[in-house]
C-alpha cells in the first residue's frame, strides 16, 4: 500500500508526523510512504532519526493549511498545500490513501473537492472508533456535517456498518440512532424521519439509543449528525482525561494508597491502553472516492503510526467497494 502523509499537519508537525511515519515503515503491508510538505524541514527531521527505510519518499509542498483557517477557502487558495498535494496523489493514483493530523475541515474539503464522493454517496462522514465495556463502537458522523437530512443519516449508518464489519470484524453490526430517548417517538423531526427510514432499510437497526448507551457495548454503530457527534467525541475524550487525573490524585494521596497501586499496576496499565484514543488509529472519512484517515491534531508519533496502519488496512480490505455495494442496496430497498 502507498500512503501519502501530510507531514505538516498537526500540533507537533513535522517532528511527530515524520517519526510516526518512520515507525510505520516497518508495517508489512506498506509499500511506500510519501511525506508531503516542506522538504527541508522533513529532511531535517529524518536526519535526526538516523537510518531511514527506503520505503519513505518526500514530495515537496510549499504551503500549509493552518488550524485556524477557513478550510474550504484555504484549500482553494493554497494550491500547493501539503494536504492538497497529498489528496491529489490519491486522485492521480500515485498513492492509495491520504493521512493527515492537521486541520480536520481542510482534510475533509481537500478529499471531497479532489477525490469527489463514491457512487450514490451524498456527503462523506467522519467515523470514529470509541472503546466500550465490550467491543469498540463506530460513531458516525463525528464532525464533517453539521446539518443532515434523514437520507444522509441513513447513508452514514450504512457506511459505518460496512466499516464495522470489514475493519472491526462485526458479522452483522447493530446500528443505533442517537436520540434523547429510546422510544420511537423521541427526538426532533429529522431524527423521527431517520428512524422510519432505518426501520425499512436492510441494516440491523435496533432503534434509538441514548448517550448512556454508547459505552455499554450493545451497539456497533451509532449514527448522528456531525454537530452532535463531535460534541460526544470531545466530551468523551475530556471525561476520560479527567477521570484518569482524579484517579491519579486519589491513589497517590498517601503511602498506603501508593503501596496498593503497585499491586494494581497491571490493571491500570491495561485500562490506560483501552482508553487511549491514539491506539484506534485515527478517523476514516467514509464516502470519498479514495481512503482518507484523519488523526487527532495532538497526535504523537504512535498515533500517526496507528493512523497509517488503519489507512493501509482500509485499502487492503476494499472498504470503498463494500460501501458502494451497501449504498446501492439502500437505493434498491427504497424503490422496493
Amino acid at each position: 500500500m502507498r500512503i501519502a502523509v501530510d507531514a505538516m499537519g498537526g500540533d507537533y508537525a513535522p517532528r511527530e508526523v515524520v517519526a510516526g511515519t518512520v515507525l510505520a515503515a516497518a508495517l508489512p503491508n506498506v509499500e511506500t510512504l510519501y511525506l508531503v510538505g516542506d522538504e527541508k524541514a522533513i529532511r531535517a527531521e529524518l536526519a535526526s532519526l538516523g537510518e531511514i527505510s527506503p520505503k519513505i519518499q518526500i514530495r515537496h509542498a510549499s504551503e500549509v493549511v493552518e488550524m485556524g483557517e477557513a478550510p474550504a477557502l484555504a484549500v482553494r487558495r493554497k494550491k500547493d498545500s501539503s494536504i492538497g498535494r497529498a489528496a491529489e496523489m490519491v486522485k492521480s493514483g500515485e498513492a492509495d490513501a491520504v493521512m493527515s493530523a492537521g486541520n480536520t475541515g481542510a482534510a475533509v474539503a481537500a478529499s471531497t473537492l479532489k477525490l469527489r464522493t463514491l457512487a450514490g454517496v451524498d456527503r462523506p462522514a467522519i467515523a470514529t472508533v470509541m472503546p466500550t465495556q465490550k467491543s469498540p463502537v463506530v460513531l458516525v458522523d463525528a464532525g464533517a456535517n453539521l446539518d443532515c437530512t434523514p437520507e444522509q443519516l441513513v447513508q452514514f449508518a450504512m457506511m459505518g456498518s460496512v466499516y464495522s464489519r470489514v475493519i472491526l470484524g462485526r458479522e452483522r453490526p447493530v446500528v443505533g440512532l442517537l436520540s434523547i430517548g429510546g422510544e420511537d417517538s423521541k427526538g426532533n423531526e429529522v431524527t423521527k424521519r431517520t428512524f422510519a427510514s432505518l426501520q425499512k432499510s436492510p441494516l440491523n437497526f435496533r432503534g434509538n439509543v441514548e448517550g448512556r448507551d454508547i459505552f455499554e457495548g450493545d451497539t456497533d454503530v451509532i449514527v448522528c449528525d456531525g454537530f452532535v457527534g463531535n460534541i460526544v467525541l470531545k466530551t468523551s475524550e475530556s471525561t476520560a482525561t479527567a477521570v484518569t487525573s482524579w484517579l491519579k490524585r486519589e491513589l497517590t494521596a498517601n503511602w498506603i494508597r501508593k503501596s496498593a497501586c503497585l499491586l494494581l499496576r497491571g490493571a491500570f496499565r491495561n485500562l490506560k491502553r483501552q482508553l487511549d484514543p491514539e491506539s484506534y488509529g485515527g478517523a476514516p472519512l467514509l464516502g470519498v472516492n479514495g481512503i482518507c484517515i484523519i488523526a487527532h491534531g495532538r497526535s504523537s508519533r504512535h498515533a500517526v503510526y496507528h493512523a497509517i496502519r488503519v489507512a493501509a488496512e482500509s485499502v487492503q480490505c476494499h472498504v470503498n467497494e463494500d460501501i458502494v455495494k451497501g449504498i446501492a442496496s439502500l437505493e434498491s430497498a427504497r424503490h422496493d
